[in-house]
This record gives structure tokens, C-alpha cells and sequence, in this order.
């Protein structure tokens, strides 16, 4: 079946936005703009870079506008009053929609949040997800409302977890599936095939914004929690410890299937190669690190050329 193309506002900032916008445009939808943070300085030089989706609404020949703010910002709220669109999509803008937007559009506002809501609400779904041990994630769209990723349930679709599965590895799958499922769900909205769910709030777990000391591994942990938690916090905060005062970034483990008595965070130097000492008894061996202000490498030659032994402590 197929439906009137609909005039839609677009409100996104990073790449994981970025099919959702390209798939709006393919399915032949009116988006009349863009609404993206303002661009921001990036890197050492702090070059300002244009967002994502920025970037790509130009390739697709849509307008842009990147507010400061949303709530008393009466230039913007006439110019959608202008721009009258069925409907306002949001994947990833960053800020929270003002009563008077969620208002405006006939069809409202569908979000397509990372999770499976009400599990992990808030900024980084996909992260905690991962870094929890969740067994599956996936992809909600909602009806929003003024509260943060509380508003009715539309479609969702989950997605397996794998056991090596890491963060920039999922936002690249669910990206895809946002696109999907936000176009099926502006399909079964116009043709009235579509019954909302209200969140059990009593299910509602959050998903705070990531901070650099979430990277911070504590050896008192398991070593599958440990494991967890660097898959989910890939590229960032990563996974970090200290070597002899100085911080050590880990960016290759894997849990080890032995255990041993040592204090956690404990090195072990094995014929298998650098084990360390986790809660419990469990150990993870380290594949690739690197020493703060050297390069990176591989175990191997970490361990040669740095002279490490069994018995040294890491995290102190």
C-alpha cells in the first residue's frame, strides 16, 4: 500500500541519524528541514566541523538550522509554524523537545530511540547495553511526550547481542534499523495501523551520558563485567588502567577461561601471554595496549619491551 508523501521536520545530529534522514528522503517524503546541534570545534586544532547530518541534509538538497535553543526561541517556532509539517522525526538530535514542537505537527513527534524502552532511557542506550550484559537491544519508536524517552511505545525490534558484540559495531546495525522502522511507522501512521503502548515505568532503567571515569576499569570486578564494559564503552571512554604510574589504555582483551587466587589486578605472565587478576578469581588476557605518550602494540611486544612480570599491579 502506499501512502501521500508526508511534509516532515527532521531533527538529528551524529551519524547514527544520518540513514534515518537518507531513508525519509528515498521513501519520498517532503522533509522541509533539518534541525542539528550547532557545529562544534573537534580534534587538538579545534577545527569546527559541520554534524553529520548537517553535512548530509546539504548532499540531499535540505535546509538546515541549528538553534541554540528550542524553548523560547520564537524564530524557530514560526518559521515550523510556516513550514506546517504532518509530522516531526527525531533519531539522536540531543535535546529535549519543548512542549509547543510536540504540539505543533497533526501526527506529533516519533522519536526512534537505541533501546528496547523502557530499558534505557536517556543518552547513551546502546552503550549501557552492551556494557550491562544485556542479552539483546534494539529499536523503539515512540510518540513523544515531555518527558525523556517516556512517551508511548509505536514499534520496536530487538536485536541479539553478541558475546564480541562492541558499541560502534551496534550503532552501525541499529542505525539501519532506526531508518527501517521509522519509515514503517510513518507508513502504519498514516493507514491508522497503529496501537501506542505506554511504558511500565517500573521497568524504566537509565542511560546516563557517558563520562571519562566510566573507562576506568576496577579489577574488583569479574572479568566478564570487565569485559562488558570496555565492548560497551568503545571508542569512548574506552577502557583504561595504570602501569607503574602512568595510564595504560587497553584496546584489545578477552575473558580468560581459568582462574586464579591473586589480588584483582594482579599481571600474570603466561606462555598464553599478559593475564590480570579480575574479581572472583576470573582473569582476562590483554591483546593490545598502550602505554600513556607511546604508541600502541601488540601484547607481545608490550611485554618485551617493557620488561613486565607476574606480580606487578595495575591500577595503583
Amino acid at each position: 500500500m502506499s501512502f501521500a508523501p508526508l511534509r516532515l521536520v527532521f531533527c538529528g545530529t551524529p551519524a547514527y541519524a544520518v540513514p534515518t534522514l537518507q531513508a525519509l528522503v528515498a521513501a519520498g517524503h517532503e522533509v522541509v528541514l533539518a534541525v542539528s546541534q550547532p557545529d562544534k570545534p573537534v580534534g587538538r586544532d579545534g577545527v569546527v566541523v559541520a554534524t553529520p547530518v548537517k553535512a548530509a541534509a546539504g548532499l540531499l538538497g535540505v535546509a538546515v538550522v541549528q538553534p541554540l535553543t528550542l524553548k523560547r526561541n520564537e524564530e524557530l517556532r514560526a518559521e515550523l509554524e510556516r513550514l506546517a509539517p504532518d509530522c516531526i522525526v527525531v533519531v539522536a538530535y540531543g535535546r529535549i523537545l519543548p512542549q509547543w514542537m510536540l504540539e505543533l505537527p497533526r501526527l506529533g513527534c516519533v522519536n526512534a530511540h537505541g533501546s528496547l524502552l523502557p530499558r534505557w532511557r536517556g543518552a547513551a542506550p546502546i552503550q549501557w547495553a552492551i556494557a550491562s550484559g544485556d542479552a539483546q537491544t534494539g529499536v523503539t519508536t515512540m510518540q513523544m511526550d515531555a518527558g525523556l524517552d517516556t512517551g508511548a511505545m509505536l514499534l520496536r525490534r530487538a536485536v541479539p547481542i553478541g558475546p564480541e558484540t562492541t558499541s560502534p559495531e551496534m550503532f552501525e546495525r541499529l542505525a539501519r534499523l532506526s531508518a527501517a522502522l521509522v519509515c514503517e511507522t510513518l507508513d502504519r501512521l498514516q493507514a491508522r495501523d497503529m496501537l501506542a503502548e505506554d511504558q511500565n515505568d517500573a521497568l524504566a532503567t537509565l542511560a546516563p551520558l557517558l563520562t571519562r571515569e566510566d573507562g576506568l576499569i576496577d579489577w574488583s570486578r569479574s572479568a566478564a563485567v570487565i569485559h562488558q564494559r570496555f565492548r560497551g564503552f568503545q571508542p569512548w571512554p574506552g577502557a583504561f588502567t595504570t602501569l607503574r604510574g602512568k595510564k595504560l589504555i587497553v584496546h584489545a582483551m578477552r575473558v580468560f577461561d581459568s582462574s586464579a587466587v591473586e589480588t584483582a589486578g594482579t599481571t600474570l605472565v603466561r606462555p598464553e601471554g599478559l593475564l590480570v587478576c579480575c574479581g572472583g578469581g576470573s582473569l582476562v588476557q590483554l591483546h593490545e595496549v598502550q602505554l600513556e605518550g607511546k604508541k600502541r602494540m601488540e601484547i607481545g611486544e608490550f611485554m618485551r619491551g617493557y620488561q613486565v612480570k607476574s606480580g606487578e599491579l595495575l591500577g595503583l
